[in-house]
């Protein structure tokens, strides 16, 4: 029960039906008993920075939820590891990259182990942002790779010139409106777009080099942004293991110097009857939906343009 709403004077007590982004984030363990943490944090769907909307509460962005699980861990002196359970096609190519950053930060600040368990995929954003992990696991049939760099722009002018619509810009540049929906590229445009995706996706390349040292050969194989299964991914060195998510905690809490049974605990705002390590619920809600809905009256499917660390095929299962 929060505040309250004034009505003819009176004060009635509003109540909150469920968790939102304004309750505090909670510690449960899922197993363990001896001294010693290792935080869970599930990565689940596409990576944004944007808030869900909805009607009866408010939810965290994903990388929102898991910075603040991260300040709390920092803040814990018990906690001596971070394991990443990672679900994701990727997202957009600065969320991705912002957890890539508060990833590696807090390894920096902190000395704690980081560590990444790859799920049924972990594609493009969703493998740049472990790529800070002293040790990446995969499971057997997991996909992964992708590292590259979409660049999406909806067009409807063809839709527009069926019904009878136009619409007309008066711009202050010749390039202001590159990328309008309403009207087809040049061929500039087109080349200007080229080199913003190139540059961003030598980006993704680079930083893969620097923290998993690969060979040249495999270089030239990933450059083409095609996914694989593990064990592929283990033989160009994308991953250190293939194992399953009890072989992740394992090896963590052996990085870590933990005893086998230190505790798992996760931060989240609720508690969940017989909870264990495969529990994918997540509380930064639906805020790709956008990304999924691609009806051409609807107004997201104009705001689908802009670069994305993903890959699009995965997007369904997440």
């Amino acid at each position: 029960m929060t505040g309250g709403l004034l009505v003819n004077g009176c004060m009635f007590p509003t109540v909150k039906l469920f968790t939102d982004a304004s309750d505090p984030l909670q510690e449960f363990t899922i197993e363990g008993d001896a001294p010693g943490k290792v935080l869970m944090i599930s990565v689940n769907g596409i990576i944004t920075d944007i808030s869900p909307k909805g009607m009866l509460r408010t939810d965290p962005s994903m990388v929102q939820d898991i910075v603040s699980q991260l300040r709390l861990a920092e803040k814990d002196p018990e906690v001596q590891a971070v394991m990443f359970k990672i679900d994701s096609p990727g997202g957009s190519v600065t969320a991705s990259d912002i957890l890539y950053h508060e990833i590696l930060s807090f390894k920096q600040r902190t000395g704690k182990k980081v560590t990444a368990v790859v799920m049924n995929v972990a594609a493009s954003g969703g493998y740049y942002m472990a790529l800070p992990a002293d040790l990446i696991i995969a499971h057997p049939t997991s996909v992964t790779g992708s590292i590259g760099v979409l660049f999406m722009r909806p067009k409807v002018y063809g839709l527009m010139d069926k019904i009878g619509v136009d619409v007309s810009a008066n711009t202050s540049g010749e390039n202001k409106d590159m990328g309008s929906p309403f009207r087809k590229a040049t061929e500039a445009e087109d080349k200007m777009f080229q080199s913003l995706t190139d540059s961003l996706g030598k980006r993704f390349v680079d930083l893969v080099i620097e923290h998993r040292n690969i060979e040249p050969d495999a270089v030239k194989d990933i450059s083409t942004a095609r996914i694989y299964l593990a064990q592929d991914a283990l033989n160009l060195g994308l991953i250190d293991e293939i194992g399953y998510i009890g072989d992740a905690i394992v090896r963590t809490k052996e990085l870590a110097g933990l005893d086998e049974n230190s505790r798992i605990i996760v931060y989240r705002r609720e508690e969940f009857a017989n909870d264990n390590l495969y529990n994918s619920q997540s509380r930064y809600g639906d805020a790709h939906s956008s990304l999924i809905d691609m009806g051409p009256l609807d107004s997201a499917f104009l705001n689908l343009s802009g670069f994305y660390y993903l890959w699009p095929a995965g997007m369904d299962g997440n």
